[in-house]
Formats: structure tokens, sequence, C-alpha cells
């Protein structure tokens, strides 16, 4: 990705991601307290997440501009279903489930397959729902 291209899907994904960061009007201690179920707008990730996800699925899926939506809209609807601490401790087991040796043993117990397995379905999900092709995402890799 070039230098140009790469900022110019992060001004696009900031200018995005930015008006729903400040559209609950939660203070930050009341942003901490994490509800039971999932509030009407989804939870609020914050923007340099949702950037890094963004600039993620474009690698994966092409530089296309029409990607910098699609890709946005992805992260969108993960935001409706998983709380951001969850979509980090799950995205983390996910990329590093095939990760071998020692060091990856961590990302190979029940509990990590169990994690990775949501993540996956959750992400699978989303990209069918938002018109990016489903043999691309993670969770086929």
């Amino acid at each position: 990705m070039t230098l140009t291209c790469r900022a110019l899907a992060a001004c696009a994904c900031m200018a995005l991601a930015a008006p729903l960061a400040w559209a609950d009007g939660e203070a930050p201690a009341a942003a901490a307290a994490a509800p039971a179920a999932a509030p009407a707008g989804g939870y609020n990730y914050p923007t340099t997440g949702r950037v890094e996800y963004v600039l993620t699925c474009m690698d994966e899926n092409g530089h296309d501009f029409a990607n910098v939506y699609k890709c946005s809209c992805v992260i969108d609807k993960m935001a409706t279903a998983l709380p951001y601490d969850e979509f980090v401790d799950q995205s983390t087991f996910s990329r590093y489930a095939s990760l071998g040796g020692e060091g990856g043993a961590e990302f190979r117990v029940d509990h990590a397959k169990a994690q990775t397995k949501k993540f996956r379905t959750l992400q699978a999900d989303a990209y069918r729902s938002c018109g990016l092709g489903g043999d691309k995402t993670a969770a086929s890799k």
C-alpha cells in the first residue's frame, strides 16, 4: 500500500468513525462499565481500533476505495455484537491460533479455541453482510 493510499484510507476511516465515537455522549466513567446487553447503537470502539481494523481489512481485501466503506461496515457490525475488550481478546486469539511451538501453546487451549471460533464466525457473518468475499476473511485462513 502506498503512503498516499494509506493516508487516504486512514482519513476516510477517521472521518467515518469519529462521529460514532462521540454519538452516544457518555462520560468516560459510564462507558467503562460494560452493560449486560449491547447498547442500541452498538459498543463504542476507539477510533484508533476501528482505523487499525479497516487498514488490516483493506490489506487483506484490496486497496479499492469501496473497501474503505465495506471494511468500515465490518467493524461497525462487529461493534454491535461485541464489547471492545472482548473484540481485542478474541481477535488476538484468532490471529495467533496457528502460532507454532511452545510460545503458541496458550493459543491452542480449549478457551482460546472457543474464543477464536466465536470471533471468526462473527467476522465471517460481518464480511458477508457487508459485501466482502468470504474467501478472504481471517476465518478461512
